[in-house]
C-alpha cells in the first residue's frame, strides 16, 4: 500500500487589500500596531528584518503576522491535510469479496465529507500611504508619522514635502480666483498651512531623537509655531540652532512669516503691538490686517524644507554621537 504522502510543510498566499496590500501586526505587548505594506517594494535580499512603523520594535518578518493571518492560514493547511489524508487513504480502499459457501467479504470505502471551513478575512483600512524616500517602500499606518517597516528612516521629511505641496496648490488656486476676499483666504491659509507643517514635522523628528537632549522629557514637547522660542530650546537641548542655517534676512523674513501666522490663528489677521516689536515689520500699521502675499508663503516654503533639512541632520548626528568619555563601536 506505500507510506502515506502527506505534506510536511504548505506554503499559503494571504490575501491582500484593494491594492495589494498585506496586513502585519506589531508583536511586542506594549505596541500590537497594525499597519501593511506592499511586498516588492523596499529593500531587496533575503531574511530581512521587519520594524514597527509605531514602536520601532524590530523582529523577523514572520512574527508580523496577524491574528487573522494565522488563523486563516491554519484552516488553509488543515484544508489540504485533510485533501492529503483522504487521497492517501482513498489508495487503501480495498474489496476482498467471499470465496466458497462460508466464506466472508471484507471492503473499505472511504466516504469524503465538508472540508474544513477557510478563515477568510479582510485586510482593515488605514489613514496614510507612505512611499520611504530612502528604500522606496510602499506602506500604510493610522495617523501620519511613522518609521518605515523596511528601514526604519522616519517619515517626517516625507510628511512635510506632502504638506507644503498641499500649500503650494492652495496658492496655485488663489492665483485663479478672482475675487479678493477669497484670494486673501486662500494665501493666508497656505502660509498658515506651511506653518503647521513645520511645526508637526519639528514636534516629530524632535521626538524621535529626544533620548539625544539633556532632558528627553522636554524635548519630547518642544513646539515649532515660534521660530525664535525653538532656536533657543534646541540650542539648550541638543547644542544647536535652527538660525545657524539661514544667513540673518533670512531669518527675520522667516521669523515675520511665522508671526504673520500667529495674527491670522489668533487676531484675525490684525496688527497688535507685540507683532510689530517682534518683527520690526515697517510696513504693517496696528490695527490693520497684515498682508500676505504669494511670493512670500513660496519663499517662506523655501525656507522651511532647508530648516526641515538641516535639523534632520542635525538630530541623526547627535543619535550617533559617543557618550561623554566614551567611543562608537
Amino acid at each position: 500500500m506505500g507510506d502515506f504522502n502527506i505534506p510536511s510543510r504548505i506554503q499559503v498566499a494571504l490575501p491582500t487589500d484593494e491594492k495589494g496590500l498585506t496586513g502585519r501586526q506589531c508583536p511586542s505587548s506594549e505596541c500590537e500596531g497594525y499597519f501593511k505594506v506592499l511586498f516588492g517594494t523596499g529593500l531587496k535580499g533575503e531574511d530581512l528584518p521587519c520594524h514597527c512603523p509605531y514602536c520601532g520594535h524590530r523582529a523577523p518578518q514572520e512574527d508580523f503576522a496577524t491574528p487573522e493571518q494565522i488563523e486563516y492560514a491554519q484552516s488553509v493547511a488543515m484544508r489540504e491535510i485533510t485533501h492529503a489524508v483522504t487521497r492517501e487513504l482513498k489508495k487503501m480502499e480495498f474489496d476482498i469479496r467471499p470465496s466458497g459457501p462460508f466464506g466472508i467479504g471484507f471492503s473499505m470505502r472511504v466516504k469524503e465529507g465538508s472540508p474544513p471551513p477557510l478563515r477568510y478575512y479582510r485586510e482593515k483600512p488605514l489613514e496614510t500611504e507612505i512611499t520611504c524616500a530612502n528604500c522606496t517602500l510602499v506602506y500604510a499606518v493610522y495617523g501620519v508619522f511613522a518609521f518605515c517597516p523596511d528601514c526604519a528612516s522616519h517619515n517626517s521629511p516625507e510628511i512635510l514635502d506632502k504638506n507644503l505641496e498641499a500649500s503650494g496648490k492652495m496658492l496655485a488656486l488663489a492665483a485663479q480666483v478672482t475675487e479678493g476676499d477669497i484670494r486673501e483666504q486662500l494665501v493666508g491659509s497656505a502660509l498658515s498651512s506651511v506653518v503647521a507643517a513645520f511645526d508637526g514635522f519639528g514636534r516629530e523628528i524632535v521626538r524621535v531623537h529626544a533620548d539625544a537632549a539633556t532632558d528627553p522629557k522636554q524635548a519630547a514637547n518642544l513646539s515649532f509655531q515660534n521660530l525664535e522660542g525653538a532656536d533657543d530650546r534646541l540650542d539648550r537641548l541638543f547644542g544647536f540652532r535652527l538660525s545657524s542655517t539661514l544667513n540673518v534676512d533670512q531669518w527675520r523674513f522667516a521669523v515675520r512669516c511665522f508671526h504673520k501666522r500667529h495674527l491670522l490663528a489668533h487676531k484675525m489677521g490684525v496688527v497688535d503691538e507685540r507683532y510689530v516689536e517682534a518683527t520690526g515689520d515697517s510696513r504693517a500699521v496696528i490695527g490693520r490686517k497684515v498682508q500676505v502675499g504669494s511670493d512670500e508663503v513660496r519663499e517662506l516654503m523655501g525656507h522651511v524644507r532647508v530648516l526641515a533639512q538641516w535639523v534632520t541632520g542635525e538630530l541623526v548626528a547627535k543619535d550617533h554621537e559617543p557618550p561623554e568619555g566614551g567611543r562608537v563601536l
